[in-house]
């Protein structure tokens, strides 16, 4: 039976038992039978493949590895992943670096297919690494069918804290904001963006969300998030947005059945008339 994770309450007091309970919920997810059976099947296997095409002709293999970078609803395009797979990390206008999910580039660079340095999925290691991201990706897809904003919340951990740790330019940093659908949504959440913000320009979506940044943090710059009191504060901001935005369409709802029931209230009255 697969372990479904405990969430008692929503918002950010569910999320404090979350955090308080995570070791021990996420162990036993990854303790299930069909986990287990998909680790053990990745280990004996993941070795024997030659090339991309060898990855996603293997469907266990493939459901495997794109769990671990949250990807697994790509499981269905082999085409589209075989490409992303053969396409080199390390040439900067090749066709998975023009992609705005950032997540393809993590999938690519992690087996390295076309990279110059040549492919990784036969090192010692290599194995560990993609199994210990497929738990954590897998007991998050879990939290998320209980509580989206919960998953969310996870995802923020892991991503922003990479992303601040990276070393790379503050433009290159937002760009992966933007590029990885969690942390979008959280930001844009967290700040309470209209829903058209996504269509505005990169370099205007950019301004804005260091913009707000400096206003709640005092600093427009992605690298304070290294720092667990800021990224809890974030937290906090979107969870609070997350349900302000709740409330609005439940008030909104309530609006439009208002107007509807005074329309048809009013409708009445003219027949009877």
């Amino acid at each position: 039976m697969t372990f479904q994770p405990l969430i008692p309450t929503g918002g950010y007091p569910g999320w404090l038992f979350l955090q308080r309970t995570l070791d021990q919920q996420a162990q036993a997810h990854a303790s299930a039978p069909a986990a287990q059976r998909d680790e053990t099947y990745f280990r004996q296997t993941i070795g024997q493949i030659d090339s991309a095409r060898d990855l996603v002709n293997d469907r266990r293999l493939l459901r495997v590895s794109l769990a671990a970078f949250g990807l697994v609803d790509d499981l269905p395009n082999r085409a589209f992943v075989e490409r992303v797979l053969d396409s080199p990390t390390d040439q900067r206008g090749s066709f998975v670096n023009r992609l705005t999910d950032k997540r393809y580039l993590e999938l690519a660079a992690a087996f390295g297919f076309a990279d110059m340095t040549g492919p990784r999925h036969r090192d010692p290691a290599f194995a560990d690494r993609i199994l210990a991201s497929f738990r954590e990706r897998q007991f998050e897809a879990a939290v998320g069918q209980q509580d989206e904003s919960m998953r969310l919340g996870l995802a923020l951990e892991r991503d922003l804290k990479r992303v601040a740790q990276g070393g790379q330019s503050e433009a290159a940093q937002w760009l992966r904001v933007i590029g990885t659908p969690s942390l979008r949504t959280v930001f844009e959440t967290a700040y309470r963006l209209p829903s058209g913000f996504g269509a505005l320009d990169i370099d205007r979506q950019i301004g804005i969300l260091r913009d707000r940044t400096q206003r709640a943090f005092g600093d427009p710059g992605l690298e304070q998030f290294a720092d667990p009191e800021k990224r809890d504060l974030l937290t906090r901001r979107f969870f609070v947005g997350e349900q302000i935005g709740q409330i609005q369409a439940i008030s909104t709802q309530q609006t439009a059945l208002t107007l509807l029931q005074s329309a048809q209230a009013g409708m009445a009255r003219m027949r009877a008339g």
